[in-house]
């Protein structure tokens, strides 16, 4: 799986919410998608590598590494995570 994948498992970690019975969460837009591979790219490759995507394992990583992540990466984030809301 390559590095990319790893966007659309941060967008739906960033999109999951309780889910009730009969409502589904909203997944991610594509812009959502692409404004985060553009942004955050870089920094995966860099302090995540050989991290397979799913589960939430980038997230965490990011995380681990969050005072290595670069300031456009942080923002992409936090504004996905007020989209997904």
């Amino acid at each position: 799986m390559q590095v990319s994948h790893w966007l659309v498992y941060v967008c739906v970690a960033l999109s999951a919410s309780p889910i009730l019975a009969d409502e589904t969460p909203p997944g991610p837009s594509p812009e959502m998608i692409a404004a985060l591979h553009a942004a955050c790219d870089a920094d995966i490759q860099k302090l995540c590598p050989g991290i397979q995507p799913g589960g939430g394992r980038i997230l965490a990583c990011l995380k681990q590494n969050k005072d290595a992540v670069s300031d456009t990466c942080k923002q992409a984030i936090v504004k996905a995570k007020q989209g997904a809301s």
